[in-house]
C-alpha cells in the first residue's frame, strides 16, 4: 500500500479548513531529466523544507523533491500545536538519559519552538499564531501528576510559563465539563501549518532552492554520489537527507522498521459565533489525556478545529464527520446541532518510545522522523539539525541519533496488525478510564 496515493487525489490538497485558506504557492514543475546538485533533500514538510531553507543559507545548491504539493502531507494537515519539550515528558527523559542528555534535549526543545516563532517572524509568515497550549486530564491522578511534573519544570529547568488549572478553571477555559484538572503552558502556542509550511516554502525557493512536486521519489542508488530517480528524472547528489516522515515507502528499510506511519482526522466546525462562546475563551490550544488524543482549538474565524478518532487501519474513514464528532460531542454536547463543514485526515509517524528516529541510512544519506505528534516544533528543528550536520557541526544529530527508537515487531510487514491490535487496546483503556 502507498500512502502517497491511497487516500488522496494526486497533486491535490485535501479537502480542509486549512487548503481552503491559504495563499497558494506553486505548483512547481516536476523533476525532468538528469541534474546535479550538492543536497537533494526529499519530501515537502516541515522538515525538508527546513533542512533546504538553511542549507541554502548556507551557500548550498539545494533541490527538493515532493511527491505531490508543498505541505501535502502532516505538515499542511495537523493540529497546529507547538509544544515544549519533547514528546516524551523531562522525568521520563531523565531516566531514560540520565539528567544532562535530558537537560540537553528540553534546551533543543526550548530551541525548536523559539525557531519556530523567529522563522515566522523573520519571514512574515501570515500563519496566526496563538500563545497557549492546554494539557487537561480526564482522571484526577492524572492532573496529580501533572501538578508535580510543573513544580520539576520550574524547579530543575526554570520553566516558569505553567498555570495550573483546577476543576472550576479548567472548565472555565475549555468550556467543558468533563476534565478534573489542567495544566496551560503560556511559553507554546499555535497556528496555521499549511501557511506555516507554505511560507518555509517561499522563503526557500526566495533563497534559490529548486522546488519540485509531483515527483516522487522511486530509488536511491548509494555510493560516492547518491543516485536519486523519479519516473521522469534524477538527481545525482553529493548528499541527500530523508524527510519523508510517515511517507517514507520503501526507501530506507532500516529507517521504516523504526518509524510506522499511523491516520488521524480532523474536522472544523461551522464558526461558533453565538453558539458556544464559552469554548475557549483566551483561544488557546487543547489536548487531552486520552492515549488516543483529541486535541483542538478555535479558527481564526471562529469555528472549532477537532482532531481525534480511532483508526484501524491505513484507508481513510468513508465518514471521517461522523468519526471525529463522537469524541468532539463528549467534551462538548452543546455542539450536537453545530455543522461540520470541513472532515480531512492524514498520515503521521511514531516511533515505539515516542522519541525521533534520527538515522544515517548510508554515509551521505541523512534522516530524521517520527515526531510522534510532537512535529511542528521538532521537524522545523530537525530541519536545521540535519543541514548543521551536512555542513559538519553533528553534536545536535548525534544526541538525536541516541535517542532509542527500537524496531517495530515483525518489521514492516506487521505494522498494520500491530496498529490495529494497539488501537484496540488503548481506546479500551481509554474508555475504562485506565
Amino acid at each position: 500500500m502507498n500512502l502517497l496515493h491511497e487516500n488522496d487525489r494526486p497533486g491535490a490538497y485535501p479537502d480542509s479548513w486549512y487548503a481552503a485558506t491559504s495563499g497558494p504557492i506553486g505548483p512547481f514543475p516536476a523533476l525532468t531529466g538528469e541534474v546535479r546538485t550538492d543536497i537533494c533533500v526529499i519530501g515537502g514538510g516541515y522538515t525538508g523544507l527546513s533542512a533546504a531553507l538553511h542549507l541554502a543559507r548556507r551557500g548550498f545548491d539545494v533541490r527538493l523533491l515532493e511527491a505531490q504539493r508543498i505541505g501535502f502531507g502532516a505538515s499542511g494537515r495537523n493540529g497546529g500545536q507547538v509544544g515544549s519539550g519533547q514528546r516524551v515528558d523531562q522525568p521520563g527523559l531523565e531516566k531514560l538519559m540520565g539528567d544532562a542528555d535530558a537537560r540537553l534535549l528540553w534546551d533543543m526543545g526550548e530551541d525548536a519552538k523559539a525557531l519556530v516563532r523567529s522563522l515566522i517572524d523573520d519571514l512574515k509568515i501570515d500563519c496566526n499564531w496563538r500563545d497557549g497550549v492546554a494539557h487537561v486530564y480526564h482522571q484526577r491522578v492524572g492532573w496529580q501528576h501533572a501538578c508535580t511534573e510543573a513544580e520539576h519544570l520550574r524547579r530543575s529547568y526554570g520553566h516558569d510559563k505553567l498555570e495550573i488549572l483546577g476543576p472550576r478553571e479548567v472548565e472555565a477555559e475549555t468550556g467543558s465539563q468533563l476534565f478534573r484538572g489542567g495544566v496551560i503552558d503560556w511559553s507554546a502556542g499555535h497556528l496555521h501549518p499549511l501557511r506555516f509550511a507554505i511560507g518555509l516554502g517561499r522563503a526557500a525557493q526566495h533563497l534559490g532552492v529548486k522546488l519540485h512536486e509531483q515527483s516522487e521519489v522511486t530509488e536511491l542508488d548509494p555510493g560516492e554520489q547518491v543516485v536519486v530517480r523519479t519516473a521522469q528524472g534524477s538527481v545525482r547528489a553529493r548528499q541527500v537527507i530523508l524527510a519523508c516522515n510517515g511517507y517514507l515507502g520503501k526507501l530506507s528499510p532500516t529507517v521504516a522498521r523504526r518509524v510506522m506511519p499511523i491516520n488521524n482526522f480532523i474536522v472544523a466546525t461551522e464558526p461558533l459565533g453565538e453558539i458556544a462562546p464559552e469554548i475557549l475563551p483566551r483561544d488557546i490550544a487543547v489536548a487531552d489525556s486520552r492515549f488516543v488524543v483529541n486535541y483542538w482549538r478555535r479558527g481564526s474565524d471562529g469555528r472549532l478545529l477537532f482532531g481525534g478518532g480511532e483508526s484501524y487501519g491505513y484507508r481513510f474513514p468513508r465518514d471521517i464527520a461522523a468519526l471525529v464528532r463522537k469524541p468532539m460531542l463528549e467534551i462538548y454536547p452543546q455542539l450536537a446541532d453545530a455543522r461540520i463543514t470541513y472532515a480531512w485526515g492524514g498520515t503521521l509517524a511514531i516511533t515505539r518510545s515516542r522519541l525521533p528516529h534520527f538515522h544515517r541510512p548510508e554515509r551521505n544519506v541523512l534522516s530524521a522522523s517520527g515526531y510522534s505528534g510532537h512535529g511542528v516544533a521538532l521537524a522545523t528543528l530537525a530541519g536545521q539539525i540535519l543541514a548543521e550536520t551536512v555542513a559538519g557541526t553533528e553534536e545536535r544529530f548525534d544526541l538525536m541519533a541516541r535517542l532509542p527508537t527500537p524496531a517495530f515487531p515483525g518489521g514492516t510487514a506487521m505494522r498494520s496488525p500491530l496498529l490495529a491490535l494497539a488501537m484496540t487496546w488503548f481506546s479500551l483503556r481509554d474508555r475504562l478510564g485506565f
